[in-house]
C-alpha cells in the first residue's frame, strides 16, 4: 500500500504553499483570497527518500455560507478516508476558531495518524 499523506486546515494556513514546497514545485495556486482552493489536488512526493503521494484540501469551513462549502467539505472527508496520514496546519497566532476545533472532530473520528504543524 502506498502511503497518501493528506494536508487540511482552516483557510490560509499555508495548505497550498505546503503541498507546492512538498512537490518542488507549483501546481496549486496559493493566493491571499481565501477559498481558492475548492477540489483534492493530487501531487507525488518524494522526502528523504520515502515515495508518497500528498493531497492539497479545499476548506472545510463551519462558519462558511458558500453555496459550495458542502461539497468541498466532501472533498475534504474523501481525502481523509483516503489517506494513511494527515498532516493538521494550525495558525498559532490567531488562536483556535470553531473550523479547527471542527476539523479536529473529523481528523479524531478518522483514527488516523495525524501530525499538527502550526505555523504563524
Amino acid at each position: 500500500m502506498s502511503n497518501i499523506v493528506a494536508i487540511v486546515g482552516r483557510p490560509n494556513v499555508g495548505k497550498s504553499t505546503l503541498f507546492n514546497r512538498l512537490l518542488e514545485r507549483r501546481e496549486a495556486i496559493v493566493d491571499s483570497t481565501a477559498g481558492v482552493t475548492r477540489d483534492r489536488h493530487y501531487g507525488k512526493s518524494d522526502w528523504n527518500g520515502v515515495d508518497f503521494t500528498v493531497i492539497d484540501t479545499g476548506v472545510h469551513d463551519v462558519n462558511n455560507d458558500d453555496v459550495f462549502q458542502g461539497e468541498i467539505s466532501k472533498q475534504v472527508q474523501l481525502a481523509i478516508d483516503e489517506a494513511t496520514s494527515i498532516i493538521f496546519m494550525l495558525n498559532v497566532e490567531e488562536g483556535l476558531t470553531d473550523t479547527d476545533h471542527e476539523i479536529h472532530e473529523m481528523l479524531r473520528r478518522s483514527n488516523k495518524p495525524t501530525s499538527l504543524l502550526l505555523i504563524k
